[in-house]
């Protein structure tokens, strides 16, 4: 390939100055090499605005090194920004995954630079934002300057994830792997069994969507023996690899892109990078496509499988803090319940074990102070934990409270039931 219109990063990242805010492109797309570039000159900067979702890898934006230079406000919390959006020099946004690039395109956060990781340019000039076109493709659309770091181990994606090279205002080559996530590698006793429970719940021709982490991995181990089953989702990881192969995903009975795997970006491993690549099969697209509850609703039988951090006895789902601590953010959770619970069949399905790991129940009389409410009980149907499965929808709050202390902790069902007769009065 032709580098002779790349320059370094360090030269790349000189753009940026004290005051502007810089997009950082997410997940397995972020661009390390950049960030850590930009990370050296924070003792010439100040007050730079830092705006990402998830992002991955061996970078750390919780040093307090950089806290006069950056502040991080975060689209969606992870381990690398966890502590500084907790800080006096970082912040959170609470918005629907779908609804991030109206922010950068009508100005609500406009992007003065963006750094993006794409792969190299095919014969027409074109590169692909890869496995993260989410809402980078916004931010390259509408920031005023972009910089990309240029990365042969990028996958080139199908979707609207291309960009030409005259979009960029910089080029840095920089051949490295992507950041890997093994969710095979955490699995419990109580996972299994709920990727069970649900499995019973999914119906041939179903259109699933999957959110992150070890549970939806258990439910896809235990669909080998379904049928025309479709992947319309905001994420997907090497759990769907073997049914897409087996031919048990084959995007036969969905409406909106019938015969293809939709999904927005993905995390995974290098199998999962080396599957994606120049896959006609799989559609990478925009956020605002992919979420899109308008869209999500025309396909059938929509089983949206997330998870929650605690809920409490009416059925509100807490799935992005812990109290006033922001852990993750909203996301898209919100986005696929509504699509499915509108859906013809659809089972919106939230799942999380009985307890933490440390033996306290996720299923309480009342949530944490200052906790967020994601999901609301109005929009919430089916619960699972390893103790079971109850739909919620059409329950009253006696029912439901009743419904999910039968899925509760043996060791916290005597405490929930005391909660529920001081609260009913029954």
């Amino acid at each position: 390939m032709n580098h002779q219109n790349h320059i370094s990063a360090e030269e790349a990242v000189k753009i940026v100055k004290s005051g502007d805010r810089v997009f950082i492109h997410g997940s397995a797309a972020t661009p390390i090499h950049l960030v850590k570039a930009l990370q050296a000159r924070h003792a010439e900067l100040n007050n730079v605005e830092l705006t990402s979702i998830t992002t991955l890898g061996d970078i750390d934006f919780n040093d307090p090194t950089y806290s006069s230079s950056f502040f991080f406000n975060s689209l969606f919390v992870s381990a690398t920004t966890r502590s500084v959006a907790n800080s006096a020099h970082g912040d959170y946004v609470p918005v629907f995954l779908s609804q991030i690039p109206k922010l950068f395109k009508e100005g609500f956060l406009p992007l003065d630079v963006a750094l993006v990781h794409v792969s190299e340019p095919d014969a027409h000039g074109y590169c692909s934002l890869g496995t993260s076109v989410d809402i980078a493709k916004a931010a390259v659309d509408t920031a005023k300057y972009v910089i990309a770091q240029v990365n042969p181990r990028m996958p080139r994606t199908h979707g609207h994830g291309f960009v030409h090279v005259s979009k960029f205002n910089a080029m840095v080559y920089h051949e490295a792997e992507l950041p890997e996530v093994d969710y095979g590698l955490k699995i419990t006793d109580a996972m299994v069994t709920i990727g069970q429970h649900i499995a019973s719940l999914v119906d041939d021709g179903a259109t699933l969507q999957l959110g992150i982490g070890g549970i939806p991995d258990q439910v896809l181990k235990n669909l080998t023996n379904h049928k025309n089953l479709g992947l319309h989702t905001e994420m997907l990881s090497d759990g769907v690899i073997p049914l897409i192969q087996s031919g048990v995903i084959n995007n036969s009975q969905k409406k909106v892109s019938k015969g293809k795997s939709i999904t927005s970006f993905m995390i995974g491993t290098r199998k999962l990078y080396d599957f994606v690549n120049d896959n006609p099969m799989i559609r990478v697209m925009e956020i605002s496509h992919a979420n899109d509850t308008s869209l999500i609703r025309q396909n059938p039988k929509v089983t949206a499988i997330n998870s929650a951090i605690e809920l409490d006895l009416t059925g509100q789902v807490c799935a992005d803090s812990m109290g006033t601590y922001q852990y993750s953010g909203i996301g898209g959770q919100m986005d696929f319940i509504h699509g499915a619970s509108l859906s013809n069949g659809g089972k919106p399905i939230i799942a999380l074990p009985s307890i933490t790991s440390k033996g306290i129940s996720r299923i309480v009389p009342f949530l944490k102070e200052g906790a967020g409410v994601v999901t609301t009980r109005g929009h919430v149907h089916w619960i699972v934990t390893e103790y079971g499965k109850v739909n919620l929808f059409g329950k009253s709050l006696k029912q439901r409270a009743q419904a999910l202390i039968s899925l509760a902790h043996p060791m916290h069902r005597e405490t929930l039931d005391r909660a529920f007769h001081e609260r009913f009065k029954v």
